[in-house]
């Protein structure tokens, strides 16, 4: 529908949603300012001001006004036809005023004030390798988070957990995320396997010269940017832990981090990001359309799918190093000049167990994903206390992984997302994963040259693909019938199973 045309509750609507994603944005640039830059004597007032707009962000989208000009625009047939842009902006906004509703205003600015000292407190414990002292603020945290699952409600043969999960990745629940993860961790329990048996490790010594992290964070600054991130309207600062946010029209910030003598983390951290920052960037925010529904991303798990792509697919493969490993050596005063495109490559696609999720492998990554969702489970359900956490990651992790985690800076303090709250968060990293496999396969199809054109430094084929199939939809469409969608089938393992045969093997030797 014309937007000359549109009825003024439409309008008026959208113009509420609009300050309210304002409000978002604000909130977002304070918790972003807190993991960047903010003194840590700041840490107190920040916690007062995050929950002091968390109330009043709550407050504008649970607003009698609101409610009431959206059962106005959805009792006007002319706006609700399913396949127009009206009426999927109204059935979300629905979805989130039905939500949002559920929740009374004290408990959601008790949560802000809770995830900011929690944060703080995640940050010191982490440091000092000190999991007693966060758990009375972790434990504040997932009680009020449980509080919250529960005013959500859930259905009589479901658990909270399935009310949590919602948030972030809509009408799934954690039976049939398990029945997914089973399947899966079996079939890349045998692969590693296989790996482990047969197959001759690839050198990868060389990756831990040093690096100034000063040269690592221009060279990440070059390859985001061809990758296709508008730096006019987005940056890369650093932080403890990577992560993206899309505040609004025109900014999009980036963190990553960096390590002297490990070079992979920080490209891999930097080019995951950067699949969040496009995403972010392609979403369509200008005009009137910010804070709707159509302008936000459909699901974290489709998110994900984005930065995992640029990681791995992408970030991994030869065609990717056939053009950034002159320009890393560039940077980098030829640091690897004397390393061929072939044993480059190799080494960019390790098997190896290892402690910390996010410089974890694609083959073992998983496993890191689905020990977090069982034992986050756990603890929403009451099942297990939350001072047993570091023993029972340890036991899961020596299961999962065959290590014996050294402490719990390198286990269960490693990850800031429960210190948020983000519980049900962590899945969707592996639905990312299976969505970003089938995609791939389908974006090969239709654009055979690809690999010439990414050896090349050319993506922006790849880019438009991402534009037009996922970011320009927002939340149009769900996830699932986004996947099928683009790549014309419901979501499958053997996509991914099948990616990490032909990439990973090879550097094995096998």
């Amino acid at each position: 529908m014309p937007t000359a045309t549109l009825p003024k509750h439409y309008t008026d609507l959208i113009a509420l949603k609009r300050q309210a994603g304002t409000l978002g944005s604000i909130a977002a640039l304070v918790s972003w300012d807190q993991e960047t830059y903010m003194p840590p004597a700041g840490a107190k007032a920040r916690a007062e001001q995050s929950s002091l707009l968390a109330g009043i962000i709550h407050e504008r989208n649970t607003s009698p006004k609101l409610g009431d000009l959206l059962a106005q625009c959805q009792a006007d047939n002319d706006l609700n036809a399913e396949s127009t842009p009206e009426g999927a902006n109204l059935r979300e906004m629905r979805r989130d005023y039905d939500l949002a509703t559920k929740l009374p205003n004290e408990l959601v600015k008790a949560l802000a004030l809770a995830q900011s000292q929690a944060q703080e407190a995640w940050k010191h414990a982490r440091a000092n390798n000190d999991f007693p002292s966060f758990v009375n603020d972790l434990t504040k945290v997932l009680d009020l988070t449980r509080e919250k699952g529960e005013c959500y409600g859930y259905k009589p043969d479901g658990e909270v957990y399935d009310a949590l999960i919602n948030e972030y990745e809509p009408d799934t629940t954690a039976k049939e995320i398990e029945a997914v993860f089973t399947p899966l961790r079996d079939q890349l329990s045998a692969f590693i396997a296989d790996l482990t048996a047969n197959g001759t490790p690839p050198q990868t010594d060389f990756l831990s010269r040093s690096i100034p992290v000063e040269k690592q964070h221009r060279f990440g600054q070059e390859i985001t940017a061809r990758l296709g991130f508008d730096y006019n309207a987005g940056r890369l600062d650093t932080t403890t832990h990577p992560f993206c946010s899309g505040f609004g029209p025109g900014d999009t910030r980036m963190t990553t981090r960096y390590e002297p003598t490990n070079f992979p983390d920080a490209v891999g951290s930097t080019m995951h990001e950067c699949g969040h920052g496009l995403y972010e960037q392609g979403l369509p925010k200008s005009g009137e359309l910010f804070g709707t529904p159509l302008a936000s991303a459909v699901s974290l798990g489709i998110h994900e799918s984005q930065s995992r792509m640029w990681e791995n697919m992408v970030g991994r493969g030869q065609p990717f190093w056939n053009w950034a490993l002159p320009v890393a050596n560039k940077h980098f005063d030829n640091a690897f000049g004397d390393i061929d495109l072939d044993t480059f490559v190799k080494s960019m696609n390790t098997c190896t167990p290892s402690f910390i999720r996010v410089e974890s492998d694609e083959s073992t990554y998983n496993l890191h994903v689905m020990l977090r969702f069982e034992l986050e489970r756990a603890m929403i359900s009451g099942d297990l206390a939350i001072k047993d956490l570091p023993a029972a990651w340890n036991e899961k992790f020596k299961s999962f992984l065959g290590l014996d985690v050294p402490d719990d800076a390198r286990g269960c303090l490693q990850d800031v997302h429960w210190s948020f709250g983000l519980v049900g968060y962590f899945p969707t990293y592996t639905l990312g994963n299976l969505y970003a496999a089938q995609m791939w396969e389908t974006i090969n199809s239709q654009i055979p040259d690809l690999d010439q054109q990414m050896a090349a430094g050319e993506f922006s084929a790849l880019l438009t693909w991402l534009r037009e199939n996922i970011h320009q939809h927002g939340r149009r469409y769900s996830a699932a019938q986004l996947c099928e969608r683009t790549t014309s089938k419901p979501l499958d393992a053997a996509p991914l199973m099948r990616h990490l045969q032909r990439r990973v093997k090879p550097a094995y030797g096998m």
